[in-house]
């Protein structure tokens, strides 16, 4: 499935990141708890849902500025470059997750300059795998309608989408993944769990 670049909106407010205390935190609705709060792998999980029937699309990939609030959970210079790549997850064919990656310069050193050549391969697979790899507490946020990155030709968005990041450490230098449901998902997997 290809991604019409028309669709990817180039500015959006950031939205509001807070910490996720336990996964059966009142303020998240109940459908998306057990996403937002899992700790493991989003990658092995949505190819369970999907049947194995997962696959990568790059957005775009390359270096830039962070965004504020990825400089500040980074703890980055105001002026600091990273490699930043946007990709989406796309089971069974359809859109389910955004997923945005900021990689600091500093972490692209030594065996970690593997990072820039990821292609169409997910970073989450990389991730848990590693044996050094540490994660920090995991942020969530609801993105309202005048934020989603996306509209995928489906008309303006008008439901909240549920997001979440988390800092991770490979040989202790920090990457910030942050991953996106899309309505798309939301739809496949209810209609999944009421088959």
């Amino acid at each position: 499935m290809s991604i019409p670049r028309s669709y990817i909106h180039p500015r959006y407010e950031e939205p509001r990141w807070r910490f996720l205390f336990c996964d059966s935190d009142y303020r998240l609705p109940v459908f998306w708890r057990d996403w937002l709060s899992d700790t493991g792998s989003l990658t092995d999980r949505l190819l369970k849902a999907s049947s194995g029937d997962l696959s990568v699309q790059i957005i775009r990939q390359g270096l830039q500025q962070p965004k504020f609030s990825e400089r500040q959970a980074l703890k980055l210079d105001t002026r600091a470059q990273a490699m930043v790549r946007e990709i989406i997850l796309v089971g069974k064919g359809q859109p389910w997750v955004y997923a945005r990656s900021i990689v600091p310069l500093s972490t692209l050193t030594g065996r970690l300059r593997a990072l820039r050549q990821l292609d169409n391969r997910p970073l989450g697979a990389l991730l848990f795998k590693d044996p050094t790899m540490s994660r920090e507490p995991v942020q969530v946020a609801n993105m309202q309608s005048q934020l989603p990155l996306f509209d995928f030709g489906q008309g303006s968005c008008n439901k909240p989408l549920w997001g979440r990041r988390s800092v991770f450490r490979l040989d202790k230098k920090p990457l910030l993944v942050s991953e996106i449901f899309l309505e798309s998902f939301k739809q496949y997997h209810q209609q999944n769990n009421q088959a």
